[in-house]
């Protein structure tokens, strides 16, 4: 059984999708939720879903071992990041190479960066006049939004479209893809 461990910051629809694409399969669960906001929606999310879940703060995440001592006991075959909006530390990347990736509301390497996530995102897609965005999965480095594309799917911008419009379709690519891609790259490891 694969052990998926989810660092989200927000409302966590990503994470309550996932957590529900792997309930009931026998290849892979999430076992955890971590947020770096002890009043993140995702924490609610995570216990109706009946998964472990856990906030941190900066202390913890960037200036002791706390919360890599804590995914190491997991023993995660993967991290995801859904609406996650720290960089990751280089000591937890370092831990697990190859196994964080994270979720961009935007076709890499355009519209990356920090600073640049959520709303700010479509923002800037609409406000370009840019006829497609879309998602992309990558793996996380210690760079914002730098680590190699493992997926992207596009969506098409409509004559008056607006961000509120193109996240929307957004959250659909996300919704769509993001459980499946995970279940790829478990398969493959």
């Amino acid at each position: 059984m694969k052990r998926i461990v989810i660092f989200a910051s927000g409302s966590g629809t990503n994470a309550q999708r996932i957590t529900e694409f792997f309930k009931n399969r026998d290849d892979a669960q999430v076992i955890q939720i971590l947020s770096n906001k002890n009043t993140a929606k995702v924490l609610d999310r995570a216990n109706k879903l009946k998964v472990s879940a856990f906030s941190f703060n900066r202390t913890a995440f960037y200036d002791t071992t706390q919360v890599l001592d804590l995914i190491k006991q997991t023993q995660p075959d993967l991290i995801v990041l859904a609406g996650f909006l720290w960089l990751f530390p280089k000591n937890i990347i370092e831990a697990f190479s190859g196994k964080i990736i994270n979720i961009h509301p935007a076709l890499l390497p355009a519209y990356g960066g920090k600073g640049m996530y959520g709303e700010r995102v479509h923002k800037a897609v609409v406000e370009a006049g840019e006829k497609e965005s879309g998602i992309t999965i990558h793996e996380v480095t210690a760079e914002y939004d730098k680590g190699a594309i493992l997926f992207q799917a596009k969506t098409q911008l409509e004559e008056g479209e607006t961000a509120e419009s193109l996240a929307a379709k957004i959250h659909e690519l996300e919704y769509k893809h993001f459980p499946q891609v995970i279940a790829e790259i478990l398969e493959k490891q």
